[in-house]
C-alpha cells in the first residue's frame, strides 16, 4: 500500500512595510482593513480575526495618525447603528499591498519553489 504523500505547504511572501518613522503597514493590518470593508464594523472585523477590539481600533488609529488622514471612518451607534467603513485610502492601501504581493511572489517563484522543497 502507498503511503500519501504530504501536501506541500503554500509559500507565500507577505511584506511588511515601513515609511518613515510613523508608518508601518504588514500583512496584519491589511487583513484588518479588509475585514472592516467586507463586514462595515471594527467590531466584526476582529471578531473575524480573532483580535480583541481594543487592539484592532489601536490598528486603525496608527494607520490614522501615521497618514495623517483616516483610512477608516466611524459612525456613532444610535437608532441607526453604527459602523464603519473604508475611505478612499484605506481602500487604496489594500490595493497597492496586493499588488505589491502579487509582484514579490512572481519575481520570488524560484527562491519560493526552493524554500517549498525543504519542507517535503
Amino acid at each position: 500500500m502507498r503511503t500519501p504523500k504530504k501536501k506541500s505547504p503554500v509559500v507565500l511572501v507577505r511584506p511588511r512595510i515601513y515609511i518613515g518613522d510613523g508608518i508601518a503597514i504588514g500583512p496584519g493590518k491589511i487583513d484588518l482593513l479588509r475585514q472592516v470593508g467586507e463586514t462595515r464594523s471594527i467590531a466584526a472585523a476582529a471578531r473575524a480575526l480573532g483580535l480583541p477590539y481594543k487592539r484592532a481600533w489601536l490598528l486603525i488609529d496608527s494607520l490614522n495618525q501615521g497618514f495623517s488622514r483616516s483610512v477608516v471612518e466611524t459612525a456613532t451607534g444610535g437608532k441607526g447603528g453604527g459602523g464603519a467603513s473604508l475611505t478612499t485610502l484605506g481602500q487604496q492601501l489594500i490595493e497597492r499591498y496586493d499588488a505589491l504581493e502579487t509582484s514579490l511572489n512572481a519575481s520570488a517563484g524560484k527562491e519560493l519553489q526552493a524554500l517549498r522543497a525543504l519542507a517535503d
